[in-house]
């Protein structure tokens, strides 16, 4: 029995363990001081969860994971920019790790399983050794374009800079330009980085486990309102695992997806190119094929 205990002991990553639980603690003491934080310092920090937001949603997510479309070198840099602000690993780690989940997706060898209980893939798998198959199976993704990136090598190479700057000084510091308080400024930057991380562990535990399912009922992601809402767009998530190329997430373009909305405005532009999408009339029989209504 104690060889046992000791083993699963083994497997924690205690210093993820005590970042997490300390991030977790000031964030709470941070909500405590809302009432000193001047109004500006409350805007700035939510136009900051929204830039930090679409370096994960149309950057690492949509541009680099899935490639579902292209764009042009100033935006792929401007994106790893708000990718740095995230603080959510670097752009490299984080799309290998999402390619993973998606080819074996709710196994072993997902490295965020939600077969493992709501704990684990919301935040748990951050706090223990990958499981071995998360490892041997994940040799057989093709990763080539993220290692022939120039863009995401530069961050992955300067990435614990990136992130002390773009994640907690520059937040902290702008807004001493209208007299706020340094360690009031500080702790609404935690407050904003700790719920935008666990906004983006929901997409991996809530639209897991409730929601409807009207592509596929026999998978676990789900379509869910509440997440989609404060992930801004992300939380149409059986298609998305159905359809996973589709730049939009959903069949509903824009609507309701503010990442899209940029995309979109982007690609008006000429910034972007490529955008990928499903013909309805696929969306519509595989609907008919394997959907259903809820969980």
């Amino acid at each position: 029995m104690e060889g046992r205990k000791n083993k699963v002991l083994d497997q924690v990553i205690w210093l993820n363990v005590v970042w997490m639980t300390s991030l977790h603690a000031l964030a709470f003491f941070a909500i405590t001081q809302l009432p000193k934080a001047h109004p500006g310092t409350v805007l700035w920090e939510y136009f900051y969860y929204v830039m930090a937001g679409l370096g994960i949603t149309a950057g690492v997510h949509r541009l680099w994971s899935h490639r579902a479309y292209k764009a042009r070198l100033p935006i792929k840099m401007l994106l790893a920019v708000f990718n740095s602000m995230a603080f959510q690993n670097s752009i490299f780690d984080w799309a290998r790790d999402h390619r993973v989940h998606h080819k074996f997706s709710d196994t072993d060898a997902d490295p965020h399983n939600a077969k493992r209980g709501f704990f684990f893939c919301h935040v748990g798998w951050l706090m223990v050794r990958k499981h071995p198959d998360v490892i041997e199976k994940g040799k057989s993704i093709d990763l080539s374009d993220l290692y022939n990136d120039p863009v995401v090598m530069l961050q992955h190479r300067h990435y614990k800079a990136a992130v002390i700057l773009m994640c907690f000084v520059v937040p902290s510091a702008v807004p001493l330009l209208w007299g706020e308080n340094l360690w009031v400024s500080f702790l609404m930057s935690i407050l904003r980085y700790c719920i935008q991380l666990n906004v983006t562990w929901c997409v991996n535990s809530v639209a897991h486990m409730w929601g409807n399912k009207p592509y596929d009922k026999s998978i676990l992601p789900t379509e869910n309102m509440w997440v989609n809402f404060f992930a801004i767009g992300e939380g149409f998530h059986n298609y998305h695992h159905v359809f996973p190329y589709d730049y939009a997430t959903s069949e509903y373009g824009f609507r309701y997806n503010l990442t899209t909305t940029l995309i979109d405005c982007m690609a008006f532009l000429g910034l972007v190119s490529d955008r990928r999408t499903v013909n309805p009339e696929a969306i519509k029989g595989r609907k008919q094929r394997t959907g259903g209504l809820s969980d």
